[in-house]
């Protein structure tokens, strides 16, 4: 069987390749580093328990710490009564793509079948 650093290892390096496929603004980032510094926690720190608290608290306070890091704003901008996110990967017509929106990842679709939305781009 494995040892827990391994695990720790795989899983905080498994985290942060998943933030590049689906990106969470740094959320499965956080996540992935807070496994990576839990996996030298735990070559010192056998009790699997204190493991996991370690990687929670550190995942919490890095969240937090990266929203006040970066000033994520919650109000969005606002057009009329829609509210405007950005596009985080291009948005075929009809088809889905991801935003960012309120400071998290979203899946959105267009609703227009006849606009691409390129990345960067402000959709409603």
């Amino acid at each position: 069987m494995p040892s827990p650093t391994f695990l720790w290892l795989i899983a905080g390096l498994l985290l942060c390749l998943l933030e590049l496929v689906l990106p969470s603004a740094f959320v499965e980032f956080v996540l992935g580093l807070s496994a990576l510094v839990t996996a030298a926690i735990a070559i010192v720190v056998p009790a699997f328990g204190l493991q996991v608290t370690a990687w929670l608290l550190l995942s919490i306070l890095g969240i937090w710490g990266t929203r006040r890091w970066f000033r994520v704003k919650t109000g969005g901008h606002r057009r009329g009564d829609a509210l405007i996110g950005e596009t985080l990967t291009a948005i075929s017509p009809g088809a889905t793509g991801r935003v960012l929106y309120e400071g998290n990842s979203w899946r959105a679709r267009c609703a227009d079948r006849t606009l691409a939305i390129a990345p960067a781009v402000l959709c409603m």
